[in-house]
């Protein structure tokens, strides 16, 4: 390519001139090509070693002056070819301008001119975003996929000198880190190493250090074990290689490819050596880290933040931090952690200005909110660029105003005995659901609908007045006392400062007419509800009354939902809870409705309306417990490997019992899944979920540690599973609330006493702030960081239990061993992936349904399938091969869908490889005829039948052409007899046995014999030749297999000669019985009939002369002459023409013009071209003279075939032959990694 002029000092220095004028030189790199010994070994070594551009590029040209010492270099090739093709432009286009030059300085100066004016002629054509990336980037991206054998659709994101240790020795080389590879190269005096790991094949990624090996990371897969060091910066490369493992897991896990962000900003100044992938990533992980610490939306992008610092009037000090600003939030978050946060969502600001700086307070910016409070921000670096970024996301931040939404926070009193709650002045001691405005409005969803709960439930099911009055009341309202005190020193709503005694607040325990209001604040639920508004409702609208198998699951669970409750024991509770999942199945179809989520929904219901706890439910299943919800429960899983890890770090002693025992596995799902909803007393758990909306799942985590930790000394002494289970479910019984105010709901877990000792209580309260003092050192980043470590786990030991399921599934039926169906499956899988990031992402991952069974989800289709075929079929075809992999996959495809599965894939290959001749040559037969004829052939036999009347029916043509006899008799008798079957079903729906009978009929219908098999067409048995041909032409006995098929096909072509004398047309026949018709169809139309093949074969002779010259495959003379012998001994009687069938692979029809038809009287063995298949059958000199179609009154039976098969002793030794598939799956993974430069060198190798 191209170069924009560089200079060289030493020209000469490990170089060496092929060519040269006086302008040019054309150079070598030492070593490179045949024979480059001692010195090709250490500059190779020295390339690598110091990532030189020459190991890509070893040819360049150099620009010269006579004069001058300084040579520029203005291209390099990577080829011979490639270079040659630059040094004969430049000969020609600039030698002669070039001595017209007096001065020399001019001579460099156009040159360099005009070599820019290449360049940027060239890059007119590039996409914007490969401009982004700098030039030793893009030089590096080359290498990697010049030496890898990468596509240019594989991105690179960035490469790191390290070292690779091959048992003791380290190798110095160049990590190459792409989206879906690891790459390794290193070559050293003469020793190379390549590595090549595909990430979704990474179980597992460490960064330790042993003796044996210094800081180094370690990455697993299943076969292997590989360690990298010497890392200049090893924390960045292990962070990188994380995020790419991790994007592969989302593949995995839900098909969620890799997908460049366009719109990122540009860096302000250019950055050195980093592309834009990698930015893209890094953004990635910031904008993760910034919405799971503010409990942002999913789609919120952090635009970038600055150090300063926040004045807290609560306390009166300026707390140090960090600002975030993103497209519709500005948060800031202390330096010393849980001293305060803040959330200011820019919806809700209406002033930003600056302040007068001054030495105690420089560059001060005040920001106002609607709620009338006001922030100080200080010490910002940037103040004014700050302030120019926040007005433009101000700008953009819509001002319509959501039904009154964003009011301020309304202050309530709840009436018992009313649905709607009425409005009371600000200065009333309590509070309500913030959202009390969205309350009062009355919402039906559907006329006819039970009414929509248009608050908390508990409100409508409040207990006695008296309850209320009591010490447990009291202590109630001393709660709410201590919250709106809180909320007076600290803001409420979402501008509030969150700081450790809000934290304390919510350890006490959340007021019951507060709790909807926190949830949805802590969770960042209530941000979703105001800036969608209107979107439940339609999401109600639309999905009432649609019917699904989550909609089924839904109905049967909602009576199973807290049926203890009163709230749920009619029709208003029950409906709500039906409406809020449906809702979130119809908007999150992925997950649609898993098990316990009607458990974690009741409970929101009963403090929020409808409304809040569909957002609240969002915020659960797509933001605080990912994965949580989908059909394998993959993030609880992940969550459980969490929790086992922190057992064997805090509890040591009872881990190793509790891994024995395996009880963790057992109750971390229900613990978790149900946030102990389901295993504590309802008064009790609903703490834990007040804590947990604050906390998040580190909070779970601590509190299941706490509830070992109070059970060690009982758990280590059990025996078995069941006992530990009775020991942990008897204390979790026993876990109250003493000040709940709600009466007691009878909990249906059972209570598991023992003997008569009355259960020790454990108070919920001191459960918790024990989990504080021993546990709280849980940070939410470490747990972040062991989700991603246990999530490779889970997913690939997911993915390992669908492949055994998937072999074990299939192996019953296929001749194939475990070992190689599970290596067949790896090699299907690995096809399907590749097309989810090298082919259309879009139309790979539609493809694969997450809700169906193991062997449904990867499918592949026929481009991937002959891609697969190629490399792994016995029976290689040459050019043919092709074709015959898309008869395989048409056969394959029974639902026509243009995929199939893995089952259907091994089957094709055991027909193959397994069974007897007969088995194989029934694979082989069928490949021959329709479905697996492709439709064109389909037509062209259709056109062979042309000379039918036109009463002919297209059911009866259907009945000559279709490849299942039974099949086609029903489907006439279907179409002909008015269905007489549907009445059957129609007016007895209720008669099991007739679906019995179908039911048997289509099992016995599969075990197939040799006489269910229909009769072959000449055209078919034309292509069958075709094909055998084709199979034997690289076979080492390739001489006597063509001796064999000549003499079986001359001997079936007399054989279906014989037999056309002693058959009649069945359909003809048929049709004149149907018909009553004695009228002869062919005498009548015979005339108009043949006038118009003679027409058609005329204008249509120019074209099959053209094919016949574009013929590829060509037959050896002498078994020409054989099969031509044969021919003639055929023609007693009558005389049996020979016909001429052109071979051309690359059109393969059936259409008219591939045949011309000559008579054995005329023909001589000159007349036979080299490209020409001779086959017999009838016709007569006039056919011969214009051409014609082929027989169709001639057939032949698969019986037939295979007699005169086993007739010839190479045609049985060759389909008896057995092959080792797992060799021709080890050399296709050689293959796939073949350099894609390697024809490159073998070219520069041949003309050097």
């Amino acid at each position: 390519m191209w170069l924009g002029p560089e200079e060289v000092l030493l020209a000469g220095a490990l170089w060496v001139t092929e060519r040269a004028n006086p302008f040019f030189l054309l150079q070598r790199r030492r070593g490179h090509g045949k024979g480059g010994g001692l010195t090709g070994l250490l500059v190779g070594t020295l390339d690598v070693v110091l990532d030189s551009s020459a190991r890509v590029a070893p040819y360049r040209i150099l620009h010269q002056t006579q004069d001058s010492q300084v040579y520029w270099a203005v291209a390099c090739g990577s080829s011979r070819k490639e270079i040659t093709k630059h040094w004969e432009w430049l000969e020609n286009n600039l030698l002669q301008t070039l001595s017209i030059f007096d001065n020399e300085e001019d001579i460099t100066t156009f040159v360099k001119g005009k070599i820019h004016g290449i360049i940027a002629e060239e890059n007119k054509n590039e996409q914007p975003q490969s401009e982004e990336d700098p030039g030793k980037f893009k030089e590096a991206e080359l290498k990697m996929r010049k030496q890898f054998g990468m596509p240019e659709v594989e991105k690179l994101v960035n490469y790191y000198s390290c070292s690779y240790w091959k048992g003791r020795v380290p190798r110095q080389g160049w990590l190459y880190l792409t989206v879906n590879h690891l790459c390794f190269y290193s070559f050293l005096l003469g020793k190379e190493v390549t590595l090549v790991i595909q990430w979704v094949d990474v179980t597992q990624l460490e960064k330790n250090a042993t003796l044996l090996f210094p800081e180094c990371i370690k990455v697993s897969t299943r076969d292997s074990e590989l360690y990298f060091s010497m890392f200049l910066n090893i924390n960045e490369t292990f962070k990188l290689m994380e995020q790419l493992a991790n994007i592969a897991m989302r593949q995995l896990l839900d098909n969620e490819s890799f997908l460049q962000d366009k719109s990122l900003p540009k860096p302000r100044r250019p950055l050195k050596n980093i592309s834009a992938l990698k930015r893209d990533l890094d953004a990635r992980a910031k904008n993760e880290c910034y919405r799971a610490t503010f409990r942002l939306p999913k789609d919120e992008c952090l635009d970038g933040h600055t150090d300063c610092t926040l004045w807290t009037p609560f306390n009166k000090m300026h707390i140090p931090g960090q600002m975030f600003v993103s497209n519709n939030y500005i948060c800031f978050a202390s330096r010393a952690e849980e001293a305060c946060h803040l959330i200011i969502p820019l919806r809700e600001v209406t002033i930003v200005e600056k302040a007068d700086s001054s030495s105690v307070l420089p560059s001060p910016l005040s920001i106002s909110t609607k709620s009338k409070m006001t922030f100080f921000f200080a010490n910002l670096k940037d103040r004014d660029f700050l302030v120019q970024r926040i007005s433009d996301f101000l700008q953009r931040t819509p001002s319509k105003k959501p039904c009154s939404i964003d009011r301020e926070w309304k202050w309530n009193v709840a009436d018992p005995s009313s649905e709607e709650v009425p409005e009371l002045p600000s200065s009333s001691p309590l509070a309500i659901s913030p959202t009390s405005a969205l309350s009062h409005r009355p919402v039906s969803f559907c006329a006819g609908q039970v009414p929509t709960a248009s608050q908390g439930l508990l409100k409508l099911f409040r207990r006695d007045a008296e309850e209320l009055s009591g010490p447990k009341g009291a202590k109630e309202k001393m709660k709410e006392e201590s919250w709106n005190i809180h909320f007076f020193e600290y803001g409420r709503g979402m501008c509030m400062y969150r700081t450790a005694k809000t934290r304390e607040l919510v350890q006490k325990g959340i007021p019951e007419n507060l709790r909807g209001e926190l949830w949805l604040l802590f969770s960042g639920a209530w941000n979703e509800m105001v800036t969608h508004p209107g979107y439940y409702t339609d999401l109600v609208e639309k999905s009432m009354g649609r019917y699904n198998l989550a909609t089924e699951e839904i109905e049967r669970d909602l009576h199973r939902s807290m049926p203890e409750h009163p709230a749920f024991q009619n029709e208003l509770g029950i409906a709500a809870l039906r409406r809020v999942l449906t809702a979130y199945a119809f908007r999150n179809p992925t997950i649609g409705y898993c098990q316990a989520m009607n458990i974690v929904t009741s409970v929101l219901l009963l403090y929020c309306n409808e409304e809040e706890a569909f957002w609240l439910l969002v915020a659960l299943c797509e933001r605080m417990l990912p994965d949580y919800y989908n059909t394998r429960v993959v993030g609880a899983l992940v969550d459980q490997g969490i929790f086992e890890e922190l057992t064997r770090e805090y509890l040591p002693q009872l881990s190793e019992k509790m891994q024995d025992l395996g009880v963790i596995s057992t109750i971390s799902l229900s613990w978790f899944l149900t946030l102990f909803l389901s295993v504590m007393p309802f008064e009790s758990a609903v703490v834990i979920v007040d804590c947990f909306f604050y906390e998040g799942i580190k909070f779970i985590l601590q509190v299941s540690l706490a509830i070992l930790d109070a059970n060690m000394e009982k758990l280590i002494q059990c025996c078995d599973e069941g006992e530990a289970m009775t020991i942990l479910g008897r204390y979790l019984d026993n876990v109250v609330n003493r000040q709940s105010v709600s009466p007691p709901i009878p909990h249906l877990h059972a209570l598991l006493t023992s003997g008569d000792d009355p259960p020790l209580e454990i108070d919920i309260f001191e459960l918790i702030k024990t989990s504080y003092e021993k546990f709280s050192n849980l940070k939410a980043d470490d747990i972040e960081q062991m989700r991603f470590k246990q999530r490779l786990k889970v997913i690939q030991s997911l993915e390992d239990t669908a492949k055994k399921s998937v072999v074990r599934a299939v192996s019953g039926d296929i001749g194939f061993s475990m070992e190689e169906l599970e290596e067949l499956y790896v090699v299907f899988k690995a096809k399907y992936l590749m097309s989810c990031y090298w082919g259309n992402n879009r139309a790979a991952a539609a493809r694969r349904d997450q809700s169906l069974p193991y062997l449904e989800q990867y499918r592949i289709d026929m481009e991937q399938f002959k891609e697969l075929f190629i490399s792994l079929t016995p029976w290689a075809c040459g050019a043919h091969t092709p074709v015959l992999a898309g008869r395989l996959f048409r056969l394959l495809d029974e639902n026509r869908d243009s995929l199939i599965n893995f089952k259907e894939f091994v089957t094709g290959m055991s027909g193959m490889y397994h069974g007897d001749l007969t088995e194989k040559l029934k694979v082989l037969y069928k490949l021959h005829l329709p479905p697996a004829l492709n439709p064109e052939e389909t037509e062209s036999a259709l056109e062979a039948t042309s000379y039918f009347t036109e009463d002919v029916t297209t059911e009866e043509l259907d009945i000559c052409l279709h490849c299942e006899p039974q099949e086609t008799q029903e489907d006439k008798g279907r179409r002909n007899e008015n269905g007489p079957e549907k009445e059957e079903k129609g007016t007895s729906p209720q008669d099991y046995r007739y679906y019995l009978r179908m039911w048997a009929k289509e099992k016995e219908s599969k075990k197939e014999t040799i006489k269910d098999l229909p009769k072959m067409s000449q055209e078919q048995f034309i292509e069958l030749c075709k094909t055998l041909y084709n199979m034997f032409s690289e076979d080492p006995v390739e001489q006597e297999l063509y001796h064999a098929i000549a003499t079986v096909a001359s001997l079936l072509l007399r054989i279906g000669e014989v037999g056309k004398k002693f058959s009649n047309r069945p359909t003809r026949k048929s049709e004149d019985c149907k018909a009553n018709n004695t009228q002869d169809p062919v005498s009548e139309e015979e005339s108009p009939t043949s006038e118009q093949s003679q027409n058609s074969a005329v204008e249509q002779q120019p074209q099959a002369d053209h094919e016949d010259k574009a013929s590829v495959d060509a037959l050896p003379e002498k078994i020409q002459q054989e099969n031509q012998t044969l021919g003639d001994g055929s023609g007693e009687g009558q005389g049996s023409p020979l016909q001429l069938l052109s071979d051309d692979e690359t059109k393969d029809d059936m259409s008219m013009s591939s045949y011309s038809m000559v008579s054995t009287g005329s023909l001589q063995c000159e007349d036979i071209a080299d490209d020409t298949v001779l086959v017999g059958c009838e016709g007569s000199s006039a056919a011969a003279r214009y051409g014609s179609t082929i027989d169709t009154d001639w057939s032949i039976s698969f019986e037939q075939i295979l007699a005169s098969m086993l007739t010839e002793t190479a045609l049985v030794n060759y389909f008896e032959k057995k092959v080792n598939i797992l060799q021709k799956i080890k050399d296709q993974k050689k293959v796939e990694r073949q350099f894609s430069s390697s024809s490159d060198y073998e070219l520069s190798s041949v003309s050097g």
